[in-house]
């Protein structure tokens, strides 16, 4: 009984130890899930406003050529960019979005298509690695607080990737694999085709107020040239800021259970503990009884 007694109270203070650092990690995820839910959200209105000028401009394009939106059917390859996380403790976060990837390469795979793989986040890259599945570029060390450098970076691989010829390994299209950020409580992931990109018009979403003539400066067409980069950059740092968002939230919900879980295993050790203890008294006290029994009986 003593020994039982002395593992239960080391199973007690280990998963104190446990239960600490749960919720130590529930604390900062928490602190700082607000500025990522801000910059996450805050970026819809920018995304909006690109969008209506880049609608502006495309009307005012009689025959509208670009290679950002054309189709391409030179090559079959095709750029995923996967988003993960850099640390685990997040629950179903990763693991979510690589079966996602997996599934979105095995339809690509089937199409007759080429995937090449990018990869955001250190738990994806030990993912695909372990699996010996090649990659051609990785990101990480910034998955829950990404900069505007690294946004800046990944879109023009993405981009140079796609305008590249043929023999230089340049891609048809683009699809990324991330978690959006719909509350503190749901989080989706998503698959999107990003490249080429589609040209919203009035009848397929854009607003149907009545659009103002504008004079372009030098031209419409150079004006289209600049922005559509743009837009492809400002995606992408939706995507990274949708994520860095998502990942705080699943790991803030991962650590608040597991700090309950450990609470409640704490709360059972301890019970088992007592159980044991008295067990261990009650062993005592009939041990002496029976002595004293057995020695009133020798006189």
């Amino acid at each position: 009984m003593a020994g039982s007694q002395r593992v239960y109270k080391q199973k007690i203070r280990a998963t104190k130890t446990l239960e600490k650092v749960f919720h130590a990690m529930e604390l900062i995820a928490s602190s700082r899930i607000g500025r990522a839910r801000d910059r996450a959200l805050g970026q819809d209105p920018y995304t909006r406003a690109l969008i209506s000028s880049i609608a502006t401009v495309a009307g005012s394009v009689n025959d509208l050529q670009h290679p950002l939106i054309t189709p391409r059917t030179d090559t079959n390859r095709v750029a995923i960019l996967v988003v993960t996380s850099d640390r685990g403790m997040a629950g179903a976060y990763s693991s979510s979005v690589l079966r996602a990837a997996e599934s979105r390469i095995q339809l690509l795979q089937d199409e007759g298509k080429e995937p090449l793989l990018y990869v955001y986040g250190r738990r994806g890259e030990s993912y695909f690695k372990f699996r010996k599945v090649p990659m051609e570029r990785v990101w990480t060390g910034s998955s829950d607080n990404p900069s505007p450098k690294v946004s800046q970076e990944i879109a023009e691989e993405m981009l140079n990737r796609f305008l590249a010829e043929e023999a230089d390994g340049g891609v048809a299209e683009l699809h990324v694999v991330f978690t959006r950020f719909i509350n503190m409580v749901q989080q989706n992931v998503q698959v999107r085709r990003m490249l080429p990109l589609e040209v919203v018009d009035a009848e397929n979403g854009a607003p149907t107020e009545e659009v103002p003539l504008y004079d372009f400066e030098p031209s419409p067409e150079e004006v289209f040239d600049a922005m559509l980069p743009m837009y492809v950059t400002q995606r992408i740092q939706a995507v990274l800021l949708m994520a860095a968002a998502s990942e705080l939230a699943a790991r803030q919900q991962a650590m608040h259970a597991a700090t309950d879980n450990a609470n409640e295993l704490i709360e059972d050790y301890t019970r088992l503990a007592n159980n044991a203890r008295q067990a261990e008294i009650t062993t005592e006290i009939t041990e002496l009884i029976s002595g004293a029994d057995a020695l009133e009986n020798a006189s």
